[in-house]
């Protein structure tokens, strides 16, 4: 493994400390009985505190010395006098251990009295200190200038995401996007529990994919040698325990799907759904913008949120729009009565990407997204969706060719669809067949199995039920103005990470001449690198070999090119 000088240090302190009888990451539990939080709000001279967490900064003024302890809370500001923590002739703790081996970065545990500093800044006169883990590599620290701007920050979205664990530490801010995520799911949950509806889990490893149009992931079952899906919805399982006779239920799933990832997409994403027997989507709706009236207030303390430029107010009521009107109003074109080929025409006519795989539904959704979608800032129902869209909702009351659907639209995102629930057994599994025939004709994302068994159990009989979820990870990107699910979850999905590749000093050099040029004629590089043929081959092996830079033939020459 190769370190670097800073690492080398830590451990050669790492040692150090342990000649001197101390054991760096001590086992036995130390007596925390204040957080920084609480030092500050029950503020009391004098009083006696136990604290711990990350030495952060260190001001060493000889004999005595001021520090930043950081815990899950915040920091207080630590006093260290040598005279207080050594009270005998042994000074070895303060000249050695705390001046010398310790690191920002460690985390240390104090004792102390509280006393506020001459200005005015409440710390911890410390009497005592245990080295309780010795960190072996250095924070990215951000730092201030005299004018209080910060640089130097750690603040690559890639490094962010891929090492959240020193995200948390260094950028504090971050922290309060997952309270209030936390703050989401506990006012969701709360607001359902008080209406008498029930928390269940269903399975995440499932026989058949089903419950939504998306590819799955796939998996081998060795024991009953079979294929498994991860969930890519838990709507029919859910349904199923409406037919056992729950009057409402909800999950919180974890669902996989094996797509594309984006600013508002990841493969493992969080959704809420809720199924109450004996509604229907209208009154859904009613029930969804109160809730996330509820839960804005909950999470923010107010229904308004800024996302980007717009200030959202997910105070109830909201707005609603039928897809046919949504359609009709931003591309002129009526939906109504139109065939597939008509549909598939005007589509191509609008510049949509189009293919024969696509039914009447998934160009009907495309013309939506393309074109409709974008223009909904404030929360809005779209409802009535044209049946094909739709296999697993009840035929609209009024109009056989569409469904009792809505989808709740913010700043041109869905975040939220519901259904009057399909419980009629023969118009289910027509549908199912319709969504197989798509699949056949190379519709990856529409149904690729009938499930069965959920038929058997809606011919047991399923009451009227309305159905709802909710991408929970979109709607707190939403309530605290992140403009990418990466910034919402603690550890998204990432690209595999390049590994660090040690290059020798010809190498180097090649490197940075290649980089001068970015592209550029082989014959020209060989030239400005002076190396020897031997040398030359080898060197630039090296470089291509590890996927650094590639040789590409032209109708003129060969030329190197950075990757």
């Amino acid at each position: 493994m190769q370190l670097s000088e800073q690492e080398i240090i830590r451990r050669e302190k790492l040692d150090a400390l342990r000649k001197l009888g101390i054991n760096p990451y001590p086992a036995n539990l130390f007596p925390v009985n204040h957080t920084s939080k609480q030092v500050k709000n029950d503020y009391v001279e004098g009083k006696k505190v136990i604290v711990a967490g990350r030495l952060m900064s260190v001001r060493i003024q000889g004999k005595a010395s001021f520090a930043e302890l950081q815990d899950s809370e915040g920091r207080i500001q630590l006093y260290i006098n040598r005279d207080e923590i050594c009270t005998g002739e042994d000074k070895t703790k303060y000249n050695e251990v705390f001046k010398k081996l310790l690191d920002l970065g460690d985390f240390i545990g104090v004792a102390g009295k509280l006393f506020t500093t001459q200005v005015g800044e409440k710390s911890v006169r410390v009497t005592d200190f245990t080295v309780l883990s010795k960190t072996l590599r250095p924070l990215p620290l951000p730092k201030k200038d005299a004018d209080g701007n910060v640089y130097d920050g750690f603040t690559d979205a890639e490094l962010r995401y891929r090492m959240r664990y020193v995200d948390l530490v260094v950028n504090p801010e971050v922290k309060d996007v997952f309270v209030k995520r936390t703050k989401l799911f506990a006012a969701m949950r709360n607001f359902f529990n008080d209406k008498g509806y029930f928390e269940v889990e269903t399975p995440i490893l499932q026989p058949i994919a089903g419950g939504a149009a998306a590819r799955p992931f796939v998996t081998h079952h060795n024991s009953l040698d079979i294929p498994l899906y991860m969930r890519i919805a838990n709507e029919l399982y859910l349904k199923r325990l409406i037919v056992g006779g729950f009057d409402g239920v909800y999950e919180f799933s974890k669902n996989f799907r094996n797509e594309g990832m984006d600013r508002t997409h990841n493969p493992e994403f969080t959704a809420m759904e809720i199924y109450v027997a004996y509604k229907d989507y209208n009154w859904m709706m009613e029930f969804t913008e109160n809730l996330l009236e509820h839960c804005a207030t909950a999470v923010n303390g107010t229904t308004q949120a800024t996302f980007g430029e717009h200030t959202v107010d997910f105070k109830a009521p909201y707005a609603r729009v039928t897809m046919t009107d949504a359609i009709k109003q931003f591309t002129g074109f009526d939906i109504t009565g139109k065939t597939e080929e008509e549909i598939f025409e005007a589509a191509k006519g609008m510049g949509i990407e189009v293919d024969d795989t696509m039914g009447k539904g998934k160009l009907i959704d495309e013309i939506f997204g393309e074109k409709c979608e974008g223009n909904f800032i404030q929360p809005t129902f779209i409802t009535d969706y044209p049946k094909e869209m739709s296999p697993l909702c009840k035929e609209h009351r009024d109009n056989p060719e569409l469904t009792e659907r809505f989808e709740l639209m913010v700043c041109g995102k869905e975040i939220a669809n519901a259904y009057s629930e399909l419980n009629d057994p023969i118009d289910q599994r027509q549908r199912f067949e319709a969504q197989l025939k798509l699949s056949e004709r190379g519709d990856d994302e529409a149904g690729q199995f009938i499930d069965n068994d959920f038929l058997r159990a809606l011919e047991y009989g399923m009451p009227p039920t309305s159905g709802l979820g909710i991408g929970m990870d979109r709607l707190i990107m939403f309530l605290t103005n992140n403009q990418s699910i990466q910034e919402v979850l603690f550890f998204p999905q990432m690209r595999p990470e390049k590994k660090q590749v040690e290059l020798d000093d010809e190498a180097k050099a090649l490197l940075e001449i290649i980089k001068t040029h970015n592209v550029a004629p082989l014959a020209q590089i060989k030239e400005e690198a002076k190396l020897s043929n031997k040398k030359w081959d080898k060197t630039l092996k090296t470089l291509t070999g590890h996927g650094i830079a590639k040789v590409v033939k032209t109708d003129d020459a060969l030329e190197i090119h950075m990757v």
